[in-house]
């Protein structure tokens, strides 16, 4: 892509979503148009390709070994996708720098299959509680929004747009008890006007106050406001979580980042 120094290999029916060049712990996130040069200016680094989550999809293939010298990383897959049982989607093993930690499904009625959904978190962040044997310490961990993680979210089904947003504001704002609430607003105006298909994927990711919202169009949006993160993050992990196969799953899985 740089001089000829980065290559990508791909069949038509392969995406890449995002791709992250680390070199000295740090991680710069780049598309493929400005891969080479991200690489190039960190030096030696990894390239880690993450992989969509259809589950027809074909590893991508990022071949940066061929006349690059000014790299001098190896390539890495994110690691064989992780298939949510219920609907069978796969959930790539790295999200935006985070590492799967569980998936599971929101069902309506617990019949209907409206989507997958995956909690990514940082191993690092987690290390304090991620040897207690104590549930309790691990769900206090997830209900507070200091930890870092990303909710991926893939459709299982067709869907209006104006459902699935009223789903979500209808699971947060009782949440949110009474204050803030304006920030409902921004999180419905950060979606595009268009159905959500089957496939159709977005993310969450919280820090803190800070809620990075990325809708199905690839578009991005911020929402600061503690009140909010804290009440998407008991929407998901909460006593009354939307999807208990999904917090079972990240419970389970945080021992093992």
């Amino acid at each position: 892509l740089v001089a000829g120094r980065c290559r990508f290999l791909t069949s038509s029916s392969s995406t890449v979503e995002h791709v992250a060049v680390r070199a000295n712990k740090k991680a710069f996130f780049s598309t493929p148009a400005n891969l080479g040069a991200a690489a190039l200016c960190l030096g030696a680094a990894t390239i880690i390709v993450q992989q969509n989550s259809s589950p027809n999809h074909q590893p991508t293939l990022l071949d940066a070994r061929r006349g690059a010298p000014a790299i001098g990383g190896e390539v890495i897959y994110s690691g064989t996708p992780v298939k949510e049982p219920s609907t069978g989607i796969l959930f790539p093993q790295l999200c935006n720098g985070l590492y799967l930690a569980g998936c599971g499904v929101r069902a309506k009625w617990g019949l209907i299959k409206v989507y997958a959904v995956g909690t990514y978190m940082d191993p690092l962040a987690m290390s304090a509680v991620k040897t207690s044997k104590d549930p309790a310490i691990l769900e206090k961990a997830l209900l507070d929004p200091t930890y870092p993680r990303t909710i991926r979210i893939v459709m299982a089904r067709g869907l209006s747009v104006d459902k699935f947003t009223s789903a979500i504001i209808e699971a947060v704002e009782p949440r949110m008890n009474g204050q803030d609430l304006e920030k409902l607003d921004e999180f419905k105006a950060l979606m595009p006007p268009v159905d959500l298909i089957k496939g159709a994927e977005m993310e969450m990711t919280i820090r803190g106050d800070t809620l990075l919202f990325k809708n199905p169009t690839g578009g991005v949006g911020t929402i600061r406001s503690r009140l909010f993160t804290e009440a998407m993050c008991d929407v998901y992990y909460g006593a009354d979580a939307v999807s208990p196969s999904h917090k079972e799953a990240v419970l389970a899985g945080i021992p093992k980042l």
